[in-house]
């Protein structure tokens, strides 16, 4: 799996996000899109378009299409939320590293989530959450523990 691009989206999401920007780009790979689709379901980002290396003019323009010459260019282009000019997305930091995969099964998710430690997992204080990718896609620790599934632990999010 992509760590190593989901740690540098993770930096440059929060980078960009504490620089007050209101549309930043990613490199687009298919982890990348994962997360960022399950940070839009969780309402930390307010949308994602996949584009060139210049901006949308329309976030909600049909795409343009990939070919073979365009696909190294590809960008994803996320759309930061703030809320009285505060970002909605605080932190994000990466969980795994290639060097350490963490993984958590149901137990063990189950007491992060109540906010007690597990494993190298800490666990979740108010207003936090972890993103995980498993069999059924990358999901919020909530939906993971509704669905009844583990799997490896992306990143915290506050």
């Amino acid at each position: 799996m992509g760590i190593h691009s989901i740690a540098n989206a993770c930096s440059h999401l929060q980078n960009a996000s504490r620089a007050r920007l209101g549309l930043t780009s990613i490199p687009n790979t298919k982890y990348n899109l994962r997360l960022m689709l399950a940070l839009h379901r969780a309402g930390f980002i307010s949308s994602v378009t996949r584009g060139g290396p210049s901006p949308p003019a329309d976030l909600f323009a049909e795409p343009e299409p990939v070919t073979a010459q365009n696909v190294a260019t590809r960008r994803l282009w996320v759309g930061l939320k703030y809320w009285d000019n505060e970002p909605v997305m605080r932190n994000i930091t990466p969980v795994s590293r290639p060097s350490r995969l963490v993984t958590s099964d149901l137990k063990e998710l189950s007491r992060v989530a109540r906010g007690f430690e597990a494993g190298y997992v800490k666990g979740l204080n108010l207003g936090e959450t972890l993103f995980l990718s498993t069999d059924r896609g990358v999901l919020e620790v909530r939906e993971a523990l509704e669905r009844k599934v583990g799997g490896l632990v992306l990143c915290r999010v506050s």
